[in-house]
């Protein structure tokens, strides 16, 4: 199986869909399914009636996991979209941003 480009805790950049142009912090990665889910991105909504544990009701608001080719690693100098190489750095297996040359922290 391949190294992981997108990590928990990356900062990411959506490149298509409504939310298009946002950016936002990896909670979780499925790599089995190819999801990654983004906080604050992709946000659903779902009213809830009052039940007994809930009397007042509402609207519930969370992220759901969107495709993980749908979002970029945020490049650490400008912030703005770049691909990930891996390098070797003093016998350490890192990732790198292409656009910089800057180790990404994961």
């Amino acid at each position: 199986m391949a190294a992981a480009k997108i990590k928990k805790g990356d900062n990411v950049v959506v490149l298509s869909g409504k939310d298009k142009g946002k950016t936002g912090t990896v909670a979780q990665v499925m790599p089995l399914d190819g999801k990654v889910v983004v906080e604050g991105v992709n946000v659903t909504t779902r009213h809830r009636k009052p039940t007994q544990m809930n009397p007042q009701g509402g609207i519930d608001r969370a992220p759901a996991p969107m495709a993980i080719s749908k979002v970029a690693v945020a490049d650490p100098k400008d912030g703005k979209p770049t691909r990930v190489r891996f390098e070797t750095k003093d016998g350490k297996k890192v990732r790198v941003a292409v656009k910089s040359g800057e180790t990404i922290d994961g």
